[in-house]
């Protein structure tokens, strides 16, 4: 009996833990980088034909553009919706390391890191 009190008591107390913890709920393309030269380009180019209003019109498609031809070439990063401990959702870009859905991970700054359970 004393067996069975100590394994829910430790069972009772392992599982909050984990349900709080940041968790890799799926993995997306970031096409972040693209999109932002594909707009300043835009940006300058539209400046200079059109002023300030083609500056903006030509900006947004730049950006739009810019994302797409990062996306078809193959040279988008990787990015991962997280759910964090208040049941919210954020995307944070890790290009360097790959999570795996379900992973326990820690947001610092803009970037994810194993989480230390």
């Amino acid at each position: 009996m004393k067996t069975l009190t100590t394994c829910l008591l430790t069972a009772a107390l392992t599982f909050p833990v984990l349900a709080n913890a940041d968790v890799v709920v799926d993995e997306e393309t970031d096409t972040t980088v693209g999109k932002g030269v594909g707009s300043w380009v835009g940006i300058l180019i539209g400046g200079a034909a059109g002023g300030p209003l083609g500056a903006f019109a030509v900006g947004v498609a730049g950006a739009w553009l810019g994302g797409e031809v990062q996306e078809s070439t193959d040279q988008s990063g990787r990015a991962y919706r997280v759910e964090l401990k208040d049941g919210s959702e954020k995307v944070v870009r890790s290009p360097k390391r790959t999570w795996n859905h379900g992973d326990s991970v820690k947001i610092v700054g803009n970037r994810l890191v194993a989480s230390a359970q």
